[in-house]
């Protein structure tokens, strides 16, 4: 059991527990035992005092009324919101009642956990939970959903999640943002690229949607979803005829780039200009200015990889540094992820050698829905926490049709009654980040931070790896594992000399500093962890794997006859659902709407404003429209993940695939296809929907 703070008021320490790059360190206000006021930290080193205002305007998600206080039990139909108050000892003894029939009946792998990261604590995402059920022996998760397809095509490039340090990104004077729109989820990255500005670097933002980064951009360059590999063949192509590529570095720090040199040549400016919608003169305008412009700097999105084709376009993208050099000077390379500096050991906080069956299968949380449907052996209890599938997962209403099945055991653990909570048996109330002893590893910056409790518990609320303690006794689990405190799990993570950047970081040093950053060694003064110890430009792992040993553009899969490609991104008050059922965020977003093309919505009929429907074969939407020049014809961007509410269809993630990405088994949210039309209309308005893209294809 975590303490927390006695300090009844003034100021303390602490880190955002957001799923985002920045992870700032905070300061939190208190006034007679509450947080009052969300600060930013001004003596952290990246964030220095600046915070976004979903944090900001964290304490009126602490004390939201909806908030839960104490147990509960469902009492109507499943979705119906009818549940009871009952007693700690009550919900363990049903959970685990229930759980020694299943094991008894059905095996334990009858049993599946679903979670997240919707608190980045390492703790309290994959620390105690994994640990209990390895010992259970359930069916394991693969956590998939978010960036694993590009992380895994950048290793195959790098050998791992390490990039430059983003505080050296201020001496680029390029910066291309690929795919990220990096204002709403990486602020503190705009930030260092203001100050590069200032000091004559050009901004350059590539992507599907001129949102608000792209508004921000020197020069945005919008491109079809999906042909981002394209575009960084074409680039190659053009350095390489150019002269432009830094032989010197490739033959020293690089294998496959005489391959390479002859691979790309079948990209030329007219072929990467009709796959990619981007003219032949912005790709040589792009090209030259890359090739020219050093240092150079490329911040690589989330957004990519979320199409079948993801984690080849990462890894094609992260090969670009190598061709120009970029690398050795000082604010040039790349950052997909940094998430390897700061590597802790797993092994010790999971626990994975308490898993006996070592063929315990996995199952794609990408595709829950058909899991919940259709998985043999059945799955017959679920475990939710740190997520909420019934909105961030694809295909939902097939997942909605998962969690209302009768047979399904299925307990939720949360903050709030939220949108999977409403299908559970039983719901248990989950206390914040501040609440908790945890320590979080940003996967953009290189600092480790410590989160030790600044406010009591909220009502009856208990952590995770306390729920989980409690779940272990009650099952007779006695190991010496879920005996372990908090903190000597954190000690239990550093002892890790297989990472030579942690071995600064521990948590006695974190309890002095609060946040510690990793050992500063320079990246190609080893190694790379790559089968060759260089950059990979031709892997042979990759081929050996099944994939294209080089990078190459493999176009998006057929998804129906339906004319829009169709991109559900964040929007800029929302994390996934997170904060979209506070009435403060939802205010500032206003309404969930779709941007189309000013010709598409001509076409259609359709002006800004318009409420229109947004189906396909695996569901609709109806959401307002804002027409203009954003987008590119033939594409349709929605942002942001709202709930049905009563009285609307507005769930973007009804119309999602549940398709798996090129590697990884990554999500492909961004690669569906859907139509459009205008309600008022009727359902035949649609027909020249999408002619831009049309004959955009037709040139390929």
């Amino acid at each position: 059991m975590s303490t927390y703070t006695t300090k009844e008021n003034g100021v303390v320490p602490s880190v955002c527990p957001l799923d985002c790059p920045d992870q700032c360190g905070l300061l939190l206000h208190k006034k007679d035992g509450k947080i009052i006021k969300v600060q930013g930290d001004p003596d952290h080193p990246v964030t220095q005092g600046n915070i976004c205002n979903k944090v900001r305007n964290m304490p009126e998600r602490l004390y939201d009324p909806k908030r839960l206080t104490t147990p509960l039990k469902r009492i109507g139909a499943k979705g119906s919101m009818e549940f009871e108050p009952i007693s700690w000892d009550e919900a363990i003894d049903t959970i685990t009642s229930k759980w020694k029939e299943l094991v008894a009946d059905e095996g334990p792998e009858s049993i599946l956990p679903y979670s997240f990261y919707g608190n980045m604590g390492i703790l309290s995402a994959e620390g105690m939970d994994r640990r209990f059920f390895h010992r259970l022996g359930a069916s394991r998760l693969d956590q998939t959903i978010c960036s694993v397809a590009g992380s895994v095509g950048y290793r195959y490039t790098m050998g791992g999640g390490f990039g430059i340090d983003p505080m050296d990104t201020v001496h680029a004077k390029l910066f291309i943002f690929w795919g990220i729109n990096a204002v709403s989820t990486n602020m503190h990255q705009v930030a260092l690229a203001q100050k590069a500005r200032k000091n004559g670097a050009k901004i350059i933002v590539i992507d599907v949607h001129k949102n608000r980064t792209g508004i921000l951009a020197d020069w945005f360059i919008p491109i079809l979803p999906g042909t981002d590999s394209a575009l960084a063949l074409g680039i190659m192509n053009y350095l390489f005829e150019n002269n432009l590529a830094d032989m010197d570095f490739l033959k020293e720090y690089s294998t496959g780039y005489e391959e390479l040199i002859e691979h790309v040549k079948q990209y030329d400016l007219h072929t990467v200009a009709a796959i990619t919608g981007v003219s032949a003169d912005d790709l040589k305008n792009l090209a030259h200015e890359y090739g020219t412009v050093s240092p150079s700097f490329i911040r690589i999105g989330n957004g990519l990889q979320h199409h079948d084709n993801g984690g080849m376009a990462v890894r094609t993208i992260a090969c670009l540094p190598a061709v120009t050099g970029q690398w050795l000077k000082q604010g040039g390379g790349a950052i997909k992820s940094n998430s390897s500096y700061l590597s802790h050991n797993t092994a010790a906080v999971q626990r994975p050698d308490l898993l006996k069956n070592k063929n315990t299968r996995f199952i794609n949380m990408n595709q829950i829905g058909s899991a919940l449907l259709e998985a043999e052996p059945r799955i017959s209890s679920l475990y939710v926490y740190n997520s909420n599938p019934v909105v961030v997962a694809p295909e939902g209403n097939k997942v909605r049709k998962g969690f209302e099945r009768e047979d399904l055991f299925t307990v939720v653990h949360d903050l709030f009654l939220t949108e999977t909570a409403a299908y559970a048996d039983i719901v248990l109330p989950a206390t914040s980040s501040f609440e908790n002893t945890d320590f979080y590893t940003s996967y953009w910056h290189k600092h480790a931070h410590l989160q030790e409790p600044v406010i009591k518990p909220y009502g009856d609320s208990k952590s995770n790896p306390d729920v989980f303690r409690l779940l272990a006794e009650a099952m007779g689990f006695d190991d010496q594992a879920f005996k372990d405190s908090d903190e000597e799990m954190i000690e239990q993570a550093f002892e890790h000399p297989a990472n030579p950047y942690v071995e600064d970081i521990s948590l006695r040093s974190l309890k002095v500093r609060k946040f510690v950053k990793s050992k500063d060694i320079p990246l190609f003064s080893r190694r790379l962890s790559t089968p060759s110890g260089k950059i990979e430009l031709y892997s042979k792992q990759m081929e050996r794997d099944g994939y294209p040993p080089l990078p190459t553009y493999i176009p998006l899969p057929e998804d129906g006859e339906h004319p829009f490609l169709f991109v559900p991104g964040p929007n800029h008050n929302f994390l996934n659902s997170t904060f979209s059922n506070n009435d403060k965020h939802i205010l500032l977003e206003k309404l969930p709407k779709v941007h189309l093309n000013t010709r598409d919505a001509a076409d259609m009929g359709v002006e800004d404003g318009d409420l229109v429907r947004l189906w396909n074969d695996r569901g609709e939407c109806q959401l307002h429209v804002a027409v203009g020049e954003n987008v590119l014809p033939g594409v349709a961007v929605t942002m942001g993940l709202w709930a049905d509410l009563p009285g609307t269809k507005q769930l973007v993630n009804s119309l999602t695939p549940d398709r798996i990405a090129d590697m990884g088994g990554g999500a492909t949210f961004f690669s569906g296809r859907i139509s459009i039309e205008k309600i008022s209309l009727g359902r035949k308005s649609c027909t020249k929907a999408g002619s831009g893209l049309k004959m955009m294809t037709e040139k390929m």
